[in-house]
């Protein structure tokens, strides 16, 4: 079995979101460890704040298997008329680990390098996964947060039941 972080997140009706998103989550890979939600503002583009967060499980699956799964799972909440790649999303679900594997293939990057560019993932990562390691450093992620320069992060927690 091999853990798995995956980064969550939605500017799109978010709660909703993120709530449906986490229960598909639970029905393909089974009990999820999740982290505080966090608020935060879009990066790269103008529009509505995001929610974030974190979760973790161990799956039997490849990695391959995992990402089409994450990826249905994003198709699925996908509205109606809006692109894939249009830079708000309904649901966001981004393969960040995969055990300690190192991968860059098939445009699937592992550990993918928001980890230690964002607030909005390390935090959470940090939280529900502290003592682990980064793949490519050996850093634990607590000692990243740590480390983190937070004078570039605005995150505010976020009460969500899920």
């Amino acid at each position: 079995m091999t853990w798995v972080g995956v980064g969550v997140g939605s500017n799109i009706d978010p709660e909703r979101h993120i709530r449906l998103g986490l229960a598909d989550m639970r029905r393909r890979f089974g009990p999820l460890v999740v982290s505080t939600v966090y608020a935060s503002p879009a990066v790269g583009f103008a529009g509505d704040d995001f929610l974030n967060l974190v979760v973790s499980f161990v799956s039997d699956r490849p990695v391959a298997s995992v990402a089409a799964a994450l990826r249905a799972i994003e198709a699925a909440h996908r509205p109606a008329g809006l692109a894939p790649k249009h830079p708000s999303r309904a649901l966001d679900l981004d393969l960040l680990l995969y055990g300690d594997g190192v991968l860059n293939e098939n445009g699937l990057r592992i550990p993918r390098v928001e980890i230690t560019r964002h607030a909005f993932v390390l935090a959470p990562l940090a939280e529900i996964a502290g003592e682990r390691r980064h793949p490519l450093s050996g850093i634990t992620f607590a000692q990243l947060w740590a480390r983190f320069d937070r004078s570039r992060a605005s995150l505010r927690p976020v009460e969500l039941a899920l």
